[in-house]
């Protein structure tokens, strides 16, 4: 699940291979409540990530993320993907600088 993740990052929103930060976390049935309908497959993936994505970027990385998670057997109708962008002056970064006083590597508006 983490490298499909990964893997939806790395095409849609065309991140460096190098550029790693992701967590799972899985939770019981008694730690948590899924919306009505859907099963214990429904999975909720929050990006947290640098404002200034375009929203096609973003449609790409919803779609990313739904058909490398369906290939693993979680129902696309019980996917959702929460972006959280937060902007570059808010991560502080190599050493506790601002992320947008740093050179990335890679363009953050896709």
């Amino acid at each position: 699940m983490i490298g499909a993740v990964q893997d939806a990052l790395l095409a849609a929103l065309k991140i460096p291979d190098y550029d790693r930060d992701v967590v799972l976390d899985l939770y019981d049935d008694a730690a948590r409540i899924v919306p009505t309908g859907r099963s214990e497959r429904y999975t909720r993936i929050e990006i947290f990530l640098f404002s200034g994505r375009s929203l096609e970027a973003k449609k790409a990385l919803y779609g990313a993320v739904v058909a490398n998670l369906s290939a693993l057997g979680v129902p696309a109708n019980e996917i959702k993907t929460v972006l959280i962008e937060v902007p570059p002056d808010n991560w502080g970064l190599r050493g506790g600088l601002p992320a947008s006083e740093i050179d990335l590597g890679f363009k953050v508006d896709v």
